[in-house]
């Protein structure tokens, strides 16, 4: 009967105690679970995006460092081939060669008759592209300083009549001032020279600022071509044979400076007289400044044998600003036609 009871009283004394077990038992089992074990968790019903956020925070920040990748990746740089520069140089020299013997056989047929240039002539005429050469270096620069600096982006924004007039009347009165000032007189004289090259560099700035450079280059080439092709012939021709023309050139350059006025009269609807005016002011322009060349080597060499007899004084500087004016009117018209024809290509 004793026994009997133990043993029913024995669950009614272990109940009591069940909770202070239980607490005793987490006491002594959690850390152990929590430094030595790593409890296994069934990934069955874990959601995609906690496995994500999982593997992101167990993965080191510059896991990924060197394998990123970019959509600008950089375009390697293209291999300067030389077979086809020497064939563009070839080609140049080929056009140039052949432009100077055509030119020579239509409009040299007579040359000289006193046994080719005298001396005096030659070195008139060396001194007198000389100092074009110079000018035209002076013009090239200050227009390259002045894109770099931003003064032609202020000259834009600015008032254009303003600018236009302002400019036009600069240019003449630096033009005209150099000429009139004695030759003997060199430190004035080759100041008013030098801001005449300055203000022309200002009016070809912009056009040097939009225009890519290979493309100012080849523009510069093509003029030194034509130019040095249309001197070679007026050097070597027959004495003041082209003195005559002067007339109908500067004829020809009324025409064609009322043609580059055409687009403020006309209205836009008018589009063939508006492309008529343009090929008149482009192809035109092109044909009167070459003959204005020859003209003005015929007139240095007049200059030089007058200068030799003691009519006149020698004045190189004077004789450059003709053809400065001839290399800027060309190589303008060159640069537009070359960016007429790349907007054609596109």
């Amino acid at each position: 009967m004793s026994f009997t009871i133990t043993l029913r009283q024995a669950p009614t004394r272990l109940a009591p105690r069940l909770p202070e077990l239980t607490k005793a038992s987490f006491r002594s089992t959690a850390p152990i679970r929590a430094f030595h074990q790593s409890s296994r968790q069934s990934n069955f019903f874990t959601s995609r995006a906690t496995a994500t956020s999982t593997l992101l925070r167990t993965t080191p920040k510059n896991a990924f460092a060197n394998q990123s990748r970019t959509y600008m990746q950089p375009t390697p740089a293209p291999a300067v081939d030389s077979g086809s520069t020497l064939r563009r140089l070839l080609t140049g020299g080929a056009i140039f060669g052949g432009t100077l013997i055509a030119i020579n056989a239509v409009f040299n047929r007579e040359t000289r008759e006193d046994g080719g240039m005298p001396p005096f002539e030659r070195s008139y005429l060396n001194s007198t592209f000389l100092h074009t050469g110079l000018g035209i270096g002076i013009i090239g620069l200050t227009a390259r300083q002045m894109v770099q600096s931003g003064f032609v982006y202020r000259i834009m924004v600015t008032n254009p009549w303003v600018v236009a007039i302002g400019g036009l009347a600069l240019s003449f009165g630096t033009m005209l001032g150099t000429r009139a000032i004695d030759p003997d007189n060199y430190v004035p004289k080759y100041a008013l020279w030098t801001a005449f090259n300055a203000t022309q560099a200002a009016f070809i700035a912009p056009l040097v600022a939009f225009a890519p450079g290979a493309l100012i280059a080849r523009a510069g080439l093509y003029t030194i071509a034509m130019m040095g092709s249309i001197s070679f012939v007026g050097a070597t021709a027959k004495q003041e044979k082209y003195m005559y023309i002067g007339g109908p050139l500067l004829a020809g350059a009324a025409i064609v400076a009322v043609s580059g006025l055409a687009p403020l009269v006309i209205p836009a609807t008018a589009a063939r007289t508006l492309a008529l005016t343009e090929n008149i002011w482009l192809y035109g322009g092109l044909a009167v400044f070459g003959g204005f060349t020859l003209y003005d080597v015929q007139k240095i060499l007049y200059h030089a044998r007058m200068a030799e007899r003691g009519i006149i004084k020698k004045d190189p500087v004077n004789e450059s600003i003709s053809l400065e004016l001839d290399f800027l009117n060309i190589f303008i018209r060159m640069v537009q036609i070359l960016m007429m024809q790349q907007n054609r290509k596109k």
